[in-house]
């Protein structure tokens, strides 16, 4: 995914008609991106955001307990922020990021739902192809080198699985609509340092629930099925299909069309800044 800032005074954000039309550019430009490049890219994403379940899980190992809930919800959501800053920053393919990029060409006319399809079909396989890889390397590590305990992993899945599953999609609503509003906000700024703190503040909230995230979610539900096997096929075949389908109900509607809306149908002419903007 492309975000990349324009020049302008540090801190600055864009005007918001130029960062409706700089996320549909981004998302264009990776509609037509070749289907092997796409996949790659997204394969990266999986592996990289699966550091998130790595780092809950050392923390939950070598932590020896925590004073209270709170002081662990806090843990959990600093260290599960990180892999997303690898992702966001480091331009790979997310499908979490697509549900909000990807819509917006798609209200605009721009671009077909097959096309659309593509995109969002090649990404979310490649990012969970990417997440069964990294799956591995911890099953061959983390035990053995004693960073990784497997209860760990078994504790992560569990806060995810042990729900009905309209509280699961809800919780994937609420996951895909602050990953949009990362996106959104990563696009607003001009600068790299504004970008680090919008992902890192939006993305910690994803952890600090845990709110449910498709991929990030595959990691640490796939682990506890390898390492301790107390999570059966069924459950993880459910989590997953109601998490993806909350994250693109979150980060399409409650984002990408809400903004599209806001912006794009309010009736308003071009703005000055926004005019200047792609003069520059």
């Amino acid at each position: 995914m492309s975000t990349e800032p324009d020049a302008g005074p540090t801190g600055a954000t864009l005007s918001y008609r130029r960062i409706l039309e700089r996320e549909m550019e981004n998302a264009l430009k990776e509609i037509d991106r070749p289907t092997k490049g796409l996949f790659l890219s997204g394969f990266s994403a999986g592996l990289n955001l699966s550091f998130g379940a790595l780092f809950m899980a050392m923390v939950l190992t070598f932590s020896g307990g925590f004073g209270s809930d709170l002081t662990r919800q806090f843990a959990l959501a600093g260290v599960s922020s990180i892999p997303f800053l690898f992702v966001m920053i480091g331009q790979t393919e997310l499908f979490t990021a697509h549900t909000t990029m990807a819509i917006l060409p798609l209200a605009d006319g721009r671009s077909t739902p097959a096309e659309v399809g593509r995109l969002w079909s090649v990404v979310y396989a490649s990012n969970l192809v990417g997440c069964a890889a990294f799956v591995g390397l911890i099953a061959a590590i983390a035990e053995p080198m004693g960073i990784a305990e497997p209860s760990s992993f078994g504790t992560l899945a569990g806060a995810l699985v042990e729900h009905p599953w309209w509280v699961i999609f809800l919780s994937g609503v609420i996951a895909g609509w602050l990953m949009g509003m990362a996106t959104w906000l990563s696009a607003a700024s001009r600068d790299t340092i504004g970008r680090l703190v919008f992902v890192v503040l939006v993305t910690a909230a994803i952890g600090f629930g845990p709110f449910h995230h498709c991929i990030l979610g595959t990691t640490e539900v796939l682990s506890a099925m390898v390492l301790v096997g107390d999570v059966s096929v069924g459950t993880f075949g459910s989590f997953l299909a109601f998490t993806t389908l909350g994250n693109v109900v979150g980060g399409s509607v409650f984002v990408g069309l809400l903004n599209y809306g806001h912006v794009a149908l309010a009736g308003e002419s071009q703005d000055v800044d926004f005019a200047a903007e792609r003069n520059e």
